[in-house]
């Protein structure tokens, strides 16, 4: 049976900052306030430690929670070994891949609903690195119409830490350290090795949307800089923790664990959602995108899209990520003289694109909700024609605004290698033709403009 000193719902969380440390309990006194051991816990509970990372790793970096459980987890698993039954999922992949593939601009539509749960219906469209070395990500999408709950089921992934972005229909995330209702315009990060649930929330008969493995070092919030500490971006105090939520309950249930990029099958006589307590910064979270500030320029030109960053997974080279999250919000554009869709480029970051909602400002007409794009190393991209037409023709001394979308951006330093399935089932092979109508605009003869300091206008 559940039991829980807080009440059930979207306010069952704990307010505190990304990364920092948050403590629960659910009955009264289950936490130790003076040890992490003792050796007569409250409630005849175990104390259990998750480590998120090395002991030893500088203290800002270190990671962990302490559980204090009805079972240890050791019971949280079949009895013999060669109970692991090793899954074959035909759709849920991990790198690294073989197979080659051209560098050309690539667009996926969105992946096809699943009659099962969270697990039947993720599709991986692509990846790089490997869950071995601990190093690279993978982008998935997600279709589900059952929860995990109606399967008896539970999710364990030792290989990454799971970035999820609902799209259509709210989820009931439901942890070893508590519950999270995440719903479209929300973020949700499991870090790994913690057992999880997948449910449909708030009576939705299916929900679909994204969700990244990072392999790589734990997600932090990027540096500020000249931003300051006064706001900007996203703030570590907008991000929600569940409240310590135990199941007593013995019964038939399956764990499918993620081990080395594989996928394993077993048996539980009981359910691994039986903490009673716990505290430490190794913690599943969320995170309401509406909050982000965002940042823009009031003179000239555009900032770099990092600009829109959320969070980071860095590599050992200051500033290099093995993984960027940016947003493109609702907001203001008030450049003047400048084109404001994003301008034309070949990056030596590659990017994986996915629209929530909205349209996108690049691709006005042909980029909808649940399809994702990928522009690798080096491959030029840029708006489309519709696009490129908008941003030359509107008053550039007039602020725009764009309303009622959002957009993200997975960058990586590591090429996104794209599936097999991806690449035979859900790829659009006319998207490189978007770019062949853009117009040759180029005139010899025509007088430029003098150039003049800003908030000046042009003259000839």
């Amino acid at each position: 049976m559940w039991r829980s000193l807080a009440r059930r719902g979207e306010r069952d969380v704990l307010h505190g900052s990304f990364g920092g440390m948050f403590h629960s309990e659910a009955l009264p006194g289950a936490l130790p306030r003076r040890q992490n051991s003792p050796q007569h816990p409250s409630y005849g509970l175990y104390p259990e430690l998750v480590s998120g990372s090395a002991f030893t790793v500088p203290r800002a970096k270190n990671r962990y929670s302490w559980l204090y459980r009805i079972r240890p987890s050791v019971q949280h698993a079949p009895y013999h070994g060669s109970d692991y039954e090793l899954m074959a999922h035909k759709t849920w992949l991990s790198p690294p891949f073989q197979h080659p593939f051209p560098p050309v601009q690539l667009r996926f539509t969105p992946a096809p609903m699943s009659s099962g749960d969270f697990v039947d219906g993720t599709v991986t469209l692509a990846a790089n690195g490997s869950p071995a070395a601990q190093d690279g990500c993978a982008a998935n999408a997600y279709a589900m119409s059952q929860s995990m709950s109606s399967k008896r089921r539970f999710l364990r992934v030792a290989d990454a830490d799971l970035l999820i972005l609902p799209q259509e229909g709210v989820l009931e995330l439901r942890t070893e350290l508590g519950d999270l209702q995440v719903e479209p315009w929300e973020l949700a990060v499991v870090p790994r090795g913690l057992a999880f649930q997948v449910n449909l929330g708030q009576q939705a008969s299916s929900a679909r949307g994204y969700f990244l493995e990072n392999f790589g070092d734990h997600f932090v919030l990027p540096e500020l800089g000249p931003i300051g500490i006064s706001g900007g971006l996203a703030h570590a105090r907008h991000f929600l923790a569940p409240q310590a939520r135990y199941e007593e309950l013995d019964g038939d249930f399956e764990l499918v664990s993620k081990f080395m990029g594989s996928l394993y099958s077993s048996r539980l006589r009981h359910s691994p959602l039986d903490v009673v307590a716990w505290y430490g910064c190794h913690v599943p979270c969320k995170y309401d995108m509406r909050l982000f500030m965002a940042i823009n320029t009031v003179t000239y030109d555009h900032p770099d899209p990092s600009i829109g960053a959320v969070l980071s997974s860095y590599t050992t080279s200051p500033g290099l990520a093995n993984v960027d999250f940016v947003i493109f919000p609702p907001r203001w554009l008030p450049a003047e003289g400048t084109f404001r869709p994003p301008w034309f480029h070949r990056n030596c970051m590659s990017e994986f694109m996915g629209l929530l909602t909205g349209t996108y400002d690049a691709k006005p007409d042909s980029f909808l909700p649940g399809a994702a794009s990928i522009h690798n190393r080096y491959v030029p991209h840029g708006p489309d024609a519709a696009a490129v037409k908008k941003g030359t023709e509107l008053d550039g001394m007039q602020p725009e605004r764009y309303s009622g979308t959002l957009a993200f951006m997975w960058e990586t330093r590591l090429v996104w290698h794209p599936s097999r399935y991806a690449l035979a089932s859900l790829s659009e092979e006319g998207y490189p033709s978007a770019w062949q109508s853009v117009e040759k605009r180029f005139d010899a003869t025509e007088t430029p403009p003098l150039q003049q300091p800003y908030g000046f206008p042009p003259t000839r």
